[in-house]
């Protein structure tokens, strides 16, 4: 075993660095023939923009902190869960700049503001969905590739849905929740490793780790009117959204909580559905958020969200496991993929209610239809990628453990106990 962990190790000291560098040059080239500082063309205007900045800053958090700590639950991948968060984050935040300024260029320019910086922040949380799906099974330089060819795939997709379709999912239920956790699971079925089967000894968590996982949840919980409020438009809208992913998480949270406890079998909370479930509120409400859906119909979205995420965990995660193939470490499905659905049906009832009568019910439907579709055929596609051998693909007995990539102080738990403590 450790002779494959060193072998393993010396190969990424080399493909690792070289990869990261070229891809950052080429990243700064393309920047400086493209990117300009936006003076005056953006939308909302550059004067008025800086009231977007606390928005900014809380979809930050979120992004940096929120989804780094809610993948810690691993006993022995918390490193790897927050150290290649901000990897992935920081390459996608440049990437999607580049992506999605192509779409919108003026005079052969990108104009980047605190509205684009936001904007990148959305594409960068698709991916870290996706990560979820696959965590513990990919190195980082596979983490990389994936990052590249999603937030390629996502800008399409975003386009055809915002630009094309003219679709509403002010929160992004269908076009970053949707799609970032179809993807992920695509790619874990096209690299599904059939020696974890049966489950590995590091899959699983401890008390601790459960804790730190849980203050990512918090976190998550705590900016999410800011995520879904961040893009609509400024007054009532963003005014909507505020308060009815506010009170969607709050029915949401109840749900999840009762749920939890009937599901199990000897009647007590499942620590595993409090810190995701509690949370699909959040992402269900999110493409009706700035509609006048009213305060009851947002609980009611979010309260039909807190049950079937925790359903999904209870039984869905271990049917895609023995009978698809799929092994979704983190449950994407059912925090982000199943809530994201339900999004998406709810815009699609609002639209025929006309709740907004600039709202298409086929042109929703269609919206989640294309997210769906195109990230499972764009995750296929990049998991066979990542099965070429020249990437080196992490072998079945190291997964799931930070000391492939770090240096890890104590490496079991007797050796940490026998040291610093009485």
């Amino acid at each position: 075993m450790p002779n494959t962990n060193s072998s393993f190790s010396n190969a990424m000291r080399i493909k690792f660095p070289i990869f990261v560098i070229i891809l950052e040059v080429a990243i700064i080239i393309l920047f400086g023939i493209f990117v300009k500082y936006d003076t005056g063309n953006s939308h909302p205007p550059l004067s008025g923009a800086f009231w977007l900045y606390p928005l900014f800053q809380d979809v930050h958090v979120m992004i940096f902190v929120g989804f780094g700590f809610l993948m810690t639950f691993l006993k022995k991948y918390g490193f790897s869960s927050i150290g290649i968060n901000l990897l992935i984050a920081t390459l996608g935040l440049q990437w999607a700049t580049l992506l999605q300024g192509f779409w919108h260029m003026h005079s052969n320019e990108i104009h980047v503001g605190i509205q684009s910086m936001i904007n990148a922040d959305f594409s960068t949380a698709a991916v870290l969905i996706s990560f979820g799906a696959v965590l513990g099974r990919t190195s980082p330089v596979q983490m990389l590739i994936v990052t590249i060819l999603e937030i390629t795939i996502f800008a399409c997709n975003e386009h055809l849905v915002v630009s094309i379709l003219k679709a509403t999912d002010t929160g992004a239920s269908m076009t970053i929740h949707t799609f970032g956790a179809y993807f992920g699971l695509a790619v874990a079925w096209a690299t599904y490793r059939p020696g974890l089967k049966n489950g590995h000894e590091n899959e699983g968590s401890v008390y601790h780790s459960d804790i730190f996982a849980m203050i990512g949840t918090l976190f998550l919980w705590v900016f999410w009117p800011s995520f879904n409020s961040a893009i609509a438009a400024p007054g009532e809208d963003q005014y909507r959204a505020i308060i009815n992913t506010y009170f969607a998480l709050a029915a949401g949270t109840l749900t999840a909580f009762a749920t939890s406890i009937l599901v199990e079998g000897r009647g007590k909370l499942d620590m595993v559905h409090i810190q995701n479930a509690t949370l699909a509120g959040g992402v269900a409400v999110g493409s009706c958020a700035d509609l006048n859906i009213l305060p009851f119909g947002a609980m009611l979205i979010g309260s039909i969200a807190g049950i079937i995420s925790v359903v999904g965990f209870k039984y869905l995660t271990p049917l895609f496991a023995s009978n698809l193939k799929i092994q979704d470490t983190c449950g994407v499905h059912n925090l982000h993929g199943l809530p994201g659905i339900l999004g998406g049906i709810a815009s699609i009832i609002a639209a025929a209610l006309q709740i907004n009568s600039n709202l298409s019910a086929a042109m929703q439907a269609a919206a989640l239809a294309c997210s769906i579709g195109i990230a499972l055929v764009g995750g296929v596609c990049t998991g066979l990628i990542l099965r070429l051998p020249f990437l080196g693909e992490l072998p079945d007995q190291n997964c799931y453990d930070d000391s492939v990539y770090w240096e890890v102080p104590f490496e079991d738990a007797s050796q940490e106990s026998s040291v610093g403590r009485p």
